[in-house]
């Protein structure tokens, strides 16, 4: 490596092309995303890092990459990283925050059909030789969604109801009002509302288990639970307690407290639909945060004021 250029290590799989346009910028690069067993060999040398979901960036990390200046992660939650850490070596971490927002957008709205018509015990059951017809289910129309967390993603999900005939209203601390339609409203009030409670928050220690027993009380009775966020935002067994009382409907998961899930009662039940944390997994969205991150990284490379500066206690911004 010519000691003239920095050396970026890409630790995790990103989109192919955003790795051959970070490898014509002024650096060198090691991609060891196909054996992270070489990655403790790089690190030593290592100006900025490139990770997904798979490598944990924790004080451990830190301490063996004394070079480190920039992590760039390559999505939009940083649970991975240790932002703690990253300031007190003085790291700058990145990330892809708007990636994946039309993919997760989009995946709501497809919960939200599913759910509402009632929709995936019918396509089981004719799979499995049944033609079991009659009414059933509702419309999407006429329904009220509620947006736990109002931010980009959630905006996006609320635009994509309006021609569906659905109003939408929201709770979040950091949103005082909105100028597409949706009302902020208190928590309590979003609960009693809602035919659909959908999860869009970030997870923080004030909001873990934000929606327990207590908060499935007040839900109107039959309503559902999106959660495309953070799997701890939800108690898991007050809503496995909640479908069974029929308080909750059903739900619509794609994350989980553990993952994979453990609790197995939740994932089978026959009014949850499960999905292993693929919101964000569409070739488009993957695309978008290679293409993202690097572009933060020829930035920080260049010198350039970065777009996406994760905040970091105490450290760089």
């Amino acid at each position: 490596m010519m000691s003239s250029q920095r050396h970026v290590v890409v630790a995790d799989p990103i989109d192919a092309a955003a790795v051959a346009r970070l490898r014509s910028g002024p650096c060198v690069v090691d991609d060891v995303s196909a054996d992270p067993s070489r990655l403790a060999e790089v690190l030593p040398t290592a100006w900025g890092l490139v990770v997904r979901s798979r490598t944990k960036v924790d004080a451990k990390l830190f301490a063996s990459a004394p070079q480190l200046k920039l992590v760039a992660r390559a999505g939009v939650g940083v649970d991975n990283v240790d932002l703690a850490a990253a300031g007190a070596h003085a790291v700058t971490v990145v990330n892809a925050p708007a990636a994946a927002t039309v993919s997760v957008a989009e995946l709501s709205v497809t919960f939200y059909l599913l759910l509402v018509r009632g929709l995936l015990p019918k396509v089981n059951s004719t799979r499995g030789g049944k033609w079991e017809r009659g009414t059933s289910g509702h419309e999407l129309a006429g329904r009220t969604v509620g947006f736990i967390g109002y931010g980009r993603i959630a905006r996006e999900v609320a635009q994509r109801l309006v021609p569906f005939g659905a109003t939408s209203v929201a709770f979040d601390p950091f949103v005082t009002s909105t100028t597409d339609g949706t009302s902020i409203v208190p928590l309590d009030e979003l609960l009693a509302r809602s035919d659909i409670v959908s999860v869009h928050a970030a997870l923080t220690p004030e909001n873990h288990h934000l929606l327990n027993a207590a908060a499935f009380a007040k839900m109107r009775r039959g309503a559902f639970l999106v959660n495309v966020a953070r799997g701890a935002l939800v108690d898991e067994a007050a809503l496995l307690a909640a479908l069974g009382s029929g308080q909750v409907a059903g739900a619509a998961l794609d994350v989980f407290e553990e993952e994979p899930p453990m609790n197995r009662a939740l994932v089978e039940h026959p009014n949850v639909i499960a999905t292993p944390h693929l919101g964000a997994s569409t070739h488009e969205a993957q695309s978008r945060a290679g293409a993202d991150v690097v572009d933060e990284v020829l930035r920080a490379l260049a010198g350039e004021p970065l777009r996406y500066p994760v905040p970091t206690p105490g450290g760089a911004r």
